[in-house]
């Protein structure tokens, strides 16, 4: 059982956690107008935690028999075998579980929400199947961080974090886009959908582009909606903006080596840089 738990967490790769947890602790600091009290951030991290540990170990769930037929993903414990189902649905329910548990905590509004949250975070596993604009609903999925946290602190739901969820979005559906460009002769062959395999990789990249520069609207448009936030924000989004520019010269339609970089090292410092000047502004007042 150990052994399986140790394959579950490398699977479900913790530290990507990294990409949606600044926009929580973002969506925190912006409702509370500073540090929300240590308690509640605390069970905001952790509600963050579980949703995602539950998402991620119900997608390999889900995609098992597609990620063993693709060389990218065919050594995923559970798709090269050497890992138990029983073990990763016994993890989704105890993500759940303490994911309802920690909303139950924080306020009322955040346990009734709590299952629409997870319906969401769930869905998005199916939609491959069916659409080839899944990447938005991966976008969804990770957006309601800022949104969680933001009920979390205030137990309401305003256009400020509805402003940078959107930004989440779109920036997850510029890069799920990119990182998918990688899958596209396996997405066609198994009946998958994506936006690379719809339309082709040089399309898909553009969409990509525009995607990206409407994550740059939504931030501009939070920091008119919150009236709080200022100059140094602003330089949070401006550097946004130049590492966005420079992800896009890093992959291109005829050369895809570096997606890894571009999808992992590049957006990391977007999420944890753009945290740092928000984080940075609401002190500097």
């Amino acid at each position: 059982m150990v052994k399986n738990l140790g394959f579950i967490l490398r699977d479900i790769k913790v530290e990507h956690t990294l990409f949606a947890m600044p926009f929580a602790v973002m969506g925190a600091f912006i409702a509370a107008g500073g540090m929300p009290a240590p308690r509640l951030m605390a069970l905001i991290v952790a509600a963050m935690f579980f949703a995602r540990s539950a998402a991620m170990a119900f997608n390999r769930l889900t995609d098992a028999r597609f990620d063993s037929t693709n060389p990218r993903t065919k050594n995923r414990p559970l798709a090269a075998g050497v890992a138990l189902r029983a073990g990763y649905i016994i993890f989704v329910i105890a993500m759940s579980a303490l994911f309802t548990i920690a909303c139950r905590v924080i306020n009322p509004l955040a346990f009734y929400l709590s299952p629409v949250a997870l319906a969401v975070v769930f869905f998005y596993s199916f939609t491959k199947r069916f659409t080839p604009y899944s990447h938005f609903f991966l976008g969804l999925a990770l957006a309601l961080a800022p949104v969680g946290a933001w009920i979390a602190v205030t137990a309401s739901v305003a256009a400020a974090p509805l402003l940078l969820g959107g930004a989440v979005v779109f920036w997850l559906l510029g890069l799920d886009i990119i990182y998918s460009c990688q899958d596209v002769e396996h997405d066609r062959a198994h009946g998958l959908f994506s936006i690379p395999s719809r339309f082709g990789v040089v399309r898909g990249l553009r969409f990509a582009a525009v995607a990206h520069t409407v994550m740059i609207l939504f931030l501009i448009a939070l920091w008119y909606a919150a009236g709080s936030l200022g100059w140094i924000y602003l330089m949070g989004v401006v550097c946004t903006a130049a590492l966005l520019w420079y992800e896009h010269r890093l992959v291109r339609p005829d050369d895809l080596r570096n997606v890894n970089v571009a999808f992992f090292n590049v957006n990391g410092m977007i999420s944890v840089g753009l945290m740092v000047f928000t984080l940075a502004d609401i002190y500097g007042r």
